[in-house]
């Protein structure tokens, strides 16, 4: 296919998008702008840039040009106006939020969250007066019913952290539009890689830019992606008055730096944890395994409608509970046990007791994150090397 007037790809914008090494002495890698404030032309262009009359940089917690660069290159991979960076995934998630409700408005999310997340909404902005409801948002019948007047916005992760359920954005998207609701659409998982939630129906998608988008587990980091009216917004309010949770410049440097391998790691992932999802299938220790390229019926169609691979997490529950769960995990040798994802290295955790131990018993049991669930993030060492780690330790278990 003749290409010479087709648009960059996503690996040419991830590498090379808003950035001349002309404008930086030559430098190949663009520089990491280690300051905290910024000099004036003159006493009129400060109050100018203050009044938001010019652009340019005031201090260093709303805009540094080394994120400025991260933020146009993450826009443009998520097919976004406009992005914001911060300090992690939960103060993206805080500003976004802080920004965009107030008390007396609603909220549904979807009832399987990351732990800290699940926190934040039903403990944490309940207390200011937002109600939060939730919802299975795989049930189209249970997420019309949810969506009641007054909703102001709707937040689910697809696929889901622990237990990779997708979520149909487009379907969501069309009930949330129809009473004004803006969705919200948290895309660690997929990465904009696999997935780009905007053009399916979603109004803002987020990151933990400290998983895939870092990729070596050195960095924390956020991201938040949308219309530019909403990102100055979020940026001028949830980051500047709210939170102040600004990403450092050295971060925003090294996720620029894993950007530029992204789209290469994610086929690594997703080629390793494919065949870790069929080892575990057919193990016996394993009762059930929960990976988006196993998916079947409706939830298949989702897969293949909006992803373009099916990510490198992989959850399984194993017979005998909690016990054989830690079991499996301390016989591992290769794999680490740690609960962070998207790393180089394999690592592997147990949600009850760890990332989701903010859900009540109850509500992990009704939400599907069991006791005996253990969660894989598959690394990029030699995929043999992973399968034998793990068969040794399931056939110990």
């Amino acid at each position: 296919m003749d290409r010479r007037n087709a648009p960059p790809g996503f690996a040419t914008r991830a590498i090379h998008l808003g950035y001349d090494p002309a404008t930086a002495e030559g430098a190949l890698t663009p520089p990491i702008y280690m300051t905290s404030t910024y000099a004036f032309e003159s006493a009129e262009a400060g109050g100018e840039m203050f009044a938001g009359q010019r652009a340019g940089y005031v201090y260093g917690r709303t805009k540094n040009p080394t994120q400025t660069l991260l933020e146009a290159r993450m826009a443009s991979l998520e097919g976004a106006e406009a992005a914001l960076a911060l300090a992690s995934g939960m103060g993206a998630i805080a500003a976004t939020a802080w920004s965009l409700l107030a008390a007396g408005d609603r909220v549904v999310i979807d009832r399987t969250l990351y732990g800290s997340t699940y926190a934040f909404f039903t403990q944490g902005l309940v207390r200011y007066g937002v109600e939060v409801a939730v919802a299975d948002l795989t049930d189209p019948e249970a997420t019309a019913e949810a969506l009641r007047p007054g909703t102001r916005m709707v937040y689910f992760e697809t696929p889901a952290n622990p237990n990779l359920r997708v979520i149909d954005i487009a379907a969501v998207a069309a009930a949330a539009r129809a009473g004004g609701a803006a969705v919200v659409v948290d895309n660690t998982f997929a990465t904009p890689a696999l997935q780009r939630p905007l053009e399916h129906g979603a109004d803002l998608v987020l990151h933990s830019a400290t998983k895939y988008l870092g990729g070596h587990g050195d960095l924390l980091g956020g991201i938040v992606a949308g219309r530019a009216e909403t990102i100055a917004r979020i940026r001028g309010t949830g980051l500047r008055w709210m939170t102040g949770a600004t990403l450092s410049p050295l971060n925003a440097f090294l996720i620029l730096r894993g950007l530029k391998t992204l789209e290469l790691r994610m086929e690594r992932h997703c080629a390793a944890a494919t065949r870790l999802a069929a080892l575990l299938a057919g193990h016996p220790a394993v009762a059930r395994v929960a990976y988006p390229g196993l998916a079947e019926g409706a939830a298949a169609d989702v897969v293949r409608r909006q992803m373009a691979g099916h990510g490198g997490l992989v959850a399984c529950e194993l017979r005998g509970g909690m016990a054989a769960g830690l079991r499996v995990m301390n016989a591992l040798r290769l794999v680490t046990r740690a609960v962070s994802l998207g790393d180089a290295e394999t690592l592997v955790q147990h949600p009850a007791s760890m990332t989701h131990a903010a859900y009540p018993p109850e509500e992990r049991a009704r939400h599907g994150i069991t006791d005996g669930l253990i969660r894989f993030s598959v690394g990029l060492e030699t995929v043999e090397d992973i399968l034998a780690d793990v068969t040794r330790a399931l056939d110990a278990a």
